[in-house]
């Protein structure tokens, strides 16, 4: 990787960019074991509004690593999965959430530290 792999027009930064949004990650990880509808999604998650939900559900749709599956039923059922490039997403976002599980402290006392 030479240092140019950080410019605004990368893949790398494409790939940052993904995991920025603050609920990209999240639904990634909720949808590891399969699919699920929007309702069990917020249950999983607790604190994600309906309309964000849906905001995030499409973004990861747009980007290919979600799928949504309507089925013709009444009541209507709508589910989502990961793709199998969603699905590659999984390991980077274990990693980082292990990161975070060991460091978060430190990042938030550093926080404390600068007022914030």
């Amino acid at each position: 990787m030479t240092t140019d792999a950080f410019l605004a027009d990368c893949r790398a930064r494409l790939a940052f960019d993904l995991l920025s949004h603050t609920w990209n990650a999240v639904l990634i990880w909720s949808l590891r074991d399969g699919p699920r509808r929007p309702g069990e999604l917020r249950e999983r998650i607790g604190g994600i509004s309906p309309k964000v939900l849906t905001e995030t559900l499409r973004r990861l749709e747009f980007n290919g690593l979600v799928t949504r599956n309507a089925y013709a039923e009444a009541p209507p059922r709508v589910e989502y999965e990961l793709t199998a490039l969603g699905r590659t997403l999984l390991g980077p976002v274990e990693a980082f959430g292990a990161w975070a599980f060991e460091h978060g402290d430190e990042v938030m006392a550093a926080q404390e530290r600068m007022g914030g």
